[in-house]
């Protein structure tokens, strides 16, 4: 079976969101086959969940590096995330299990097995009490999330689901703030604890990201049985994408 693999991207969070937004209709009407990609946010934002309205009005005024925190809304659910020093992976497929917590295990096991390379144990997170009213996505784990040995949550991730057809997408912590962090959500972040092959000093943002990247995708191939063929996005795929980030409402 082959997937469509999109090279990694660095651009804002609407312009992030709308791609997945897009890839996930085309996939639903069959234009495009699976698809998986990587990507980082530029400038620093914060994610909303679909269905989250409130957040505290502060949130509007944050700067990070000289430039606007941004608000994005995902169209996905959960919590409010935090992107920067993140990497973002996004899956859009269909055919899986019809209960939604085994349609994330199915998933999240090219995760599981890219990090297990790297040295590090991930698991299954448990929600807490308190955790609807936490409007932090990092704040808590749900099963659909994925912690460290020490309960530190790695990777959290959100679904959207049509029918038979799956957006699943989530952010890996790797070189966060924990300034910015700790401005976002008032409270102090549990950072996790980067693996010895990723610890290096000399290592820059972008080694350490295409790192990952390679291990995740060897994961991935094994794990969905799939030939992940490289397809950048062409101009008039982009011409529709930027259709929809001039109008957020479809999302």
């Amino acid at each position: 079976m082959q997937w469509r693999l999109i090279p990694p991207l660095c651009a804002a969070g609407a312009t992030q969101m709308a791609i997945d937004a897009w890839l996930f209709e085309q996939h639903a009407q069959g234009i495009q086959p699976s698809i998986l990609r990587f990507y980082t946010w530029q400038p620093a934002a914060i994610s909303l969940g679909y269905h989250q309205r409130q957040f505290p009005p502060h949130w509007e005024s944050l700067t990070w590096a000289g430039q606007p925190v941004e608000l994005v809304r995902r169209p996905t659910g959960g919590r409010a995330v935090l992107h920067q020093g993140d990497l973002t992976y996004a899956v859009i497929t269909s055919g899986l299990p019809p209960r939604r917590q085994e349609a994330y295990q199915q998933l999240c096991e090219f995760l599981i097995q890219g990090w297990r390379s790297l040295g590090v144990e991930l698991s299954y997170g448990q929600a807490r009490r308190g955790y609807i009213h936490n409007p932090n996505c990092f704040g808590t784990a749900t099963a659909a999330d994925l912690v460290l040995a020490d309960g530190a949550k790695f990777i959290g991730s959100a679904q959207l689901r049509r029918g038979d057809v799956v957006l699943q997408h989530g952010s890996m912590r790797l070189q966060q703030d924990a300034a910015l962090f700790q401005a976002v959500f008032a409270t102090d972040p549990q950072l996790p604890q980067l693996p010895p092959a990723l610890r290096d000093p000399k290592l820059s943002a972008k080694e350490l990201q295409e790192t990952a990247i390679a291990h995740l995708l060897a994961a991935a191939a094994d794990c969905f049985n799939a030939e992940l063929v490289l397809a950048p996005l062409i101009p008039d795929e982009w011409m529709e994408i930027q259709a929809l980030i001039s109008h957020p409402k479809t999302l």
